[in-house]
């Protein structure tokens, strides 16, 4: 029932050991993490959570109403004059910069998994139709997994709106073979530039996998969209890892940086590849951001943690910092926002938090077939 998760048991495919003269993420068949702490749970651990998700799937799947506004998509089609960003839904963000419509990690299926039938269920449905977008330019690939890789969206935009994929090293073949061919493909630290928007491929601590016998073969990463205008960074899954600093020294600072707050639970299976609320809030100082933007919860049940808990824990976090309550983002879905650009930081008030901000977390998830 769950794909991404079942890959998480998964024996992965690719060597453990660099390759000589190679950057240290490389190695035989496909990609590692550097960070040396990094390690995986035993088998038996693996297994042990994935039989008990899908037991739960079937026996008490659970639903969650996460706050949303109507957007028709009329004023980002006009292409806004400022920065702006709307949240579709777990990592899938539309972010409109320098006149580029750029569209991070694109789900619109009802499920995250291989058919439409199996896979993590959507909780709630797009908050921008696909017939509402404006004209995307750009696509970022963070991994390959089904929650972030849906292959009958990224078909369905290049039919749409042939944009230019920009992914991770050993997606390039995958879109291909997929008749998907304006792909640019990048390692950790490569940079490709599209009408005077450079786009840096930046590293992220998680892995890749679609099915049992690819795992670690395509690389997986984190996204900095630099922009006259403003600068944007997506983290795409990774757990807190050293990484974050070295973004933030050397592309920082940036306006917005989006970072995944949700699958967190149980920490023996998701501490090393998904960041809780408290060390997304790190991560966020780390990369010397201005907005931290939390996302990747609420659409699809991964793990175990109640659904309405991350941003909750998110704004506990901020207020225990004591960093301004208006530089912590939780947009509602299909909710747009602009952000200042260079100049308008200067002396300014800063945006200031929602009402959905500080109420996000109190929507109640619910288990469906018990009481």
């Amino acid at each position: 029932m769950f794909p991404s998760l079942l890959l998480l048991v998964a024996c992965t495919s690719a060597g453990t050991e660099p390759l000589p003269g190679r950057p240290a993420h490389h190695v035989a068949g496909g990609f590692r993490n550097v960070n040396p702490e990094f390690t995986r749970p035993s088998g038996w651990t693996r297994w042990s959570f994935i039989a008990v998700r899908t037991w739960e799937s079937l026996a008490s799947p659970r639903a969650f109403e996460a706050p949303r506004v109507t957007n028709d998509g009329a004023a980002l089609r006009a292409v806004p004059a400022a920065p702006s960003i709307t949240w579709v839904g777990h990592a899938t963000l539309l972010v409109q910069v320098d006149g580029l419509s750029v569209l991070t990690d694109p789900s619109w299926s009802a499920r995250a998994g291989p058919t439409s039938w199996i896979g993590a269920r959507r909780l709630n449905p797009p908050g921008l139709a696909f017939e509402h977008l404006p004209r995307i330019d750009v696509v970022t690939i963070s991994h390959d997994h089904y929650d972030h890789l849906d292959l009958s969206t990224v078909k369905r935009l290049a039919a749409a709106h042939d944009p230019l994929f920009l992914v991770p090293l050993g997606m390039a073949a995958w879109f291909a073979d997929n008749g998907m061919p304006r792909v640019v493909e990048l390692d950790w630290w490569q940079e490709h530039e599209h009408r005077g928007v450079r786009f840096v491929c930046t590293p992220a601590q998680h892995f890749s996998q679609r099915s049992l016998w690819d795992g670690n073969r395509r690389l997986w990463a984190s996204w900095a969209v630099l922009g006259r205008e403003g600068r944007f960074y997506h983290g795409g899954d990774t757990g807190y890892f050293p990484g974050f600093k070295e973004i933030g020294r050397r592309l920082g600072p940036f306006d917005v940086a989006a970072l995944p707050i949700g699958a967190y639970l149980p920490p023996t299976i998701m501490k090393w590849v998904h960041t809780t609320p408290e060390e997304a809030v790190e991560a966020f100082v780390d990369l010397d951001a201005r907005i931290m933007l939390g996302m990747h919860w609420g659409t699809f049940d991964l793990a175990e943690e109640p659904l309405g808990e991350p941003p909750v824990r998110m704004l506990a976090e901020i207020g225990r910092r004591g960093i301004d309550p208006s530089r912590a983002w939780l947009l509602k879905i299909g909710e747009t926002r602009h952000w200042p650009g260079e100049a308008q930081w200067q002396g300014e008030a800063q945006p200031t938090a929602s009402r959905a901000d500080t109420e996000m977390g109190s929507r109640k998830s619910r288990r469906i077939g018990k009481p």
